[in-house]
């Protein structure tokens, strides 16, 4: 858990009356820092944001995650100014889907449906049929008309939703979130030496040897509900370890496991997500820079998919 610093009741009391003076909300992600979480208006997984961002009526939306996500609810929310505190805070799965490639592969394969993981800069939404959310994908994909299915960028989720729609074809491009990909099974079976009777919950970003030893399988919000709600006391977590302070938040009876060296960071740590901080929430509310500003048709291309995937879920 968390402890709030008087320093951090000072940072926490300006934001909230400049929250109030200015109608702004605070949206966070479960993998910020805490004390983010903490003062946060709503904490969820990229599907809840997205829908909180589609139905606030605030003048000012504060994204406390990566970019793509504050990109995200600025196409769901034209007319709304929207802020990232740290504009810094990239997504290298993200990154790692180019427009030109992604364009490419679709003239390569016209009959496909493009299917992107939510985790996609805006420039690529555009190139995509649908958007999909690790916790909604097999749903949407199964709906889709189509029997071919590119799926960008994360060949890891990709993977994971080919098996469980074994019916139609997978084209998959070969990006990954570093994090999830550097926490091997060993690590994970390692810890279940220590805990023998824990049971082991992972995202589907994580490499396939890792998914395979799991107990449960799933999205950040359904990692939450197995986690709190499962038949024991110890769940060992492969996700990133900002998901521990809602998890003890909501069940502080159980014992949650993150591995401590699984990442460059230490643990399945995204650095980009915790670049984020308090200091920075009360800078871009006191200034209202680092403003999301995307081109009209750039937004009007990507909020298609977008709002398909909403429709289908």
């Amino acid at each position: 858990m968390s402890i709030t610093t008087i320093e951090q009741k000072d940072l926490i009391k300006k934001i909230d009356e400049l929250r109030k003076k200015k109608n702004a909300i605070l949206l966070a992600h479960y993998y910020q820092r805490g004390e983010i979480q903490d003062i946060a208006d709503v904490v969820g997984d990229s599907l809840e944001l997205a829908r909180k961002a589609q139905q606030t009526n605030a003048d000012i939306i504060v994204f406390a995650g990566v970019r793509f996500m504050a990109e995200t609810a600025k196409i769901l929310n034209p007319e709304k100014k929207v802020l990232h505190p740290n504009p810094e805070s990239g997504c290298p799965m993200a990154d790692m889907a180019t427009y030109e490639g992604v364009k490419k592969l679709k003239e390569q394969y016209p009959d496909a449906a493009v299917v992107a993981y939510v985790n996609t800069n805006a420039d690529v939404k555009t190139l995509a049929d649908v958007i999909v959310t690790s916790r909604n994908a097999v749903k949407v994909v199964k709906a889709l008309p189509e029997d071919k299915i590119i799926f960008i960028p994360d060949q890891f989720l990709g993977s994971f939703i080919a098996k469980q729609v074994p019916e139609k074809e997978f084209i998959l491009w070969k990006g990954f979130c570093p994090p999830h990909f550097n926490l091997s099974k060993e690590q994970l079976l390692q810890l279940k030496k220590q805990y023998p009777n824990a049971k082991i919950a992972v995202h589907p970003e994580c490499n396939t040897d890792t998914v395979e030893i799991a107990d449960f399988v799933g999205s950040t919000s359904q990692i939450i509900k197995y986690a709190t709600t499962c038949d024991t006391d110890t769940v060992i977590i492969g996700t990133e370890v900002g998901l521990k302070h809602w998890l003890e938040k909501l069940n502080p009876n159980k014992n949650y496991v993150f591995p401590q060296t699984a990442d460059y960071c230490g643990t399945v740590h995204c650095c980009d997500m915790k670049k984020n901080t308090l200091d920075k929430i009360l800078s871009v509310l006191e200034s209202e820079e680092n403003e999301i500003i995307l081109p009209e048709d750039i937004m009007e291309k990507a909020k298609k998919p977008l709002e398909r995937m909403l429709q289908i879920v």
